[in-house]
């Protein structure tokens, strides 16, 4: 997540934004944490206004257990020096205006500062708040004849809704029968994403000539193809060889999704199922902001190696087969 902030009246809406966001994300019964968070917040951008008296830019990033935050001032930047150490004195913090920074250093896990090249400064703050873990379902694909056929694809490319949708409903059902009765639902989003991922990548290697393993444009190219075909508003923030980054401005479920949000693990399993066949290590998915949960948009990493340790609990897991579906 991302704000501009130019005036000091705006720190109260941006605290808002940022407690629902931490919210939706957070351990349940987090709320001691996120309340240390939003006070941390607005000291950071607080100090930064005051002492910098130009504009503010901040970015969160959530990809580990805790948020990391980072306060880019545009002004002339304050005294990286007079961040506080553990044993200094608060009186003399306080009458030197650095309430602010001492608040900051005694509430978050990490904090520190540095000189931007041109000018300025970027605080960056780890706030308290630990992420929810997600459980993984990496079912192997199977291949029905109520998939959508090659040929039903449009001459402008990809699939259509009613296509996609019809595909999504006929093998959510026969993955629960064949499950003996209801199941997670996760489980079985997941079991469909993977089937009907893999005939939407071969659409798009038949649209495209592709043959052999797909490169990290292609796969940026692939999964926003087959989300417009289903009126979804994908677009790619960023392809290199370590992740693709997606945002998301539109679900194709509608307003529905926010009364499934389990339909998000669609999106995960198709994006990873495809990015896994395509790759010679094991690949993750981090669905880092989700409509589907209440976030203006949605944010999807699609990580290309595999996740640090520290991040691995917060996304999904696909693993490389030892050969592609095309044979290479």
């Amino acid at each position: 997540m991302d704000w501009y902030l130019d005036r000091s009246e705006q720190v109260g809406d941006l605290r808002r934004e940022l407690s629902g966001y931490l919210t939706r994300h957070a351990v349940p019964g987090s709320d001691a944490q996120i309340a240390d968070a939003e006070l941390i917040v607005s000291e950071a951008v607080g100090n930064a206004i005051r002492h910098t008296g130009g504009p503010v830019w901040l970015s969160l990033a959530w990809n580990t257990e805790l948020p990391v935050l980072r306060v880019y001032d545009i002004g002339a930047g304050f005294d990286t020096d007079r961040l506080p150490s553990p044993d200094a004195d608060p009186e003399a913090l306080l009458a030197d205006s650095g309430r602010g920074l001492l608040i900051i250093q005694a509430l978050a896990p990490e904090v520190s500062a540095s000189m931007r090249a041109h000018a300025g400064v970027v605080l960056s703050v780890t706030l308290p708040v630990p992420r929810r873990t997600t459980l993984s379902h990496d079912p192997p694909r199977r291949r029905t004849s109520v998939l959508p056929a090659l040929d039903e694809a449009r001459p402008e490319g990809g699939f259509d809704k009613e296509t996609f949708l019809r595909a999504i409903v006929v093998q959510l059902s026969q993955t629960l029968e064949a499950s003996h009765g209801p199941v997670a639902a996760e489980a079985a989003v997941a079991q469909v994403g993977t089937d009907v991922g893999g005939r939407m990548e071969e659409e798009f290697r038949a649209a495209e000539g592709i043959v052999g393993r797909m490169t990290p444009e292609q796969l940026g190219r692939c999964f926003v193809r087959l989300k417009h075909a289903i009126d979804g508003g994908f677009s790619v923030l960023e392809a290199t060889p370590e992740r693709i980054v997606l945002l998301n401005t539109a679900c194709p479920f509608g307003e529905s999704v926010q009364h499934a949000p389990a339909l998000c693990r669609m999106t995960s399993s198709v994006f990873g199922g495809i990015a896994a066949r395509n790759s010679p290590t094991d690949v993750a998915v981090l669905l880092e902001e989700r409509i589907a949960v209440g976030d203006p948009g949605c944010r999807v990493v699609v990580s290309l190696i595999p996740p640090p340790d520290d991040a691995a609990a917060f996304a999904h897991h696909y693993r490389a087969p030892a050969t592609t579906d095309d044979g290479s």
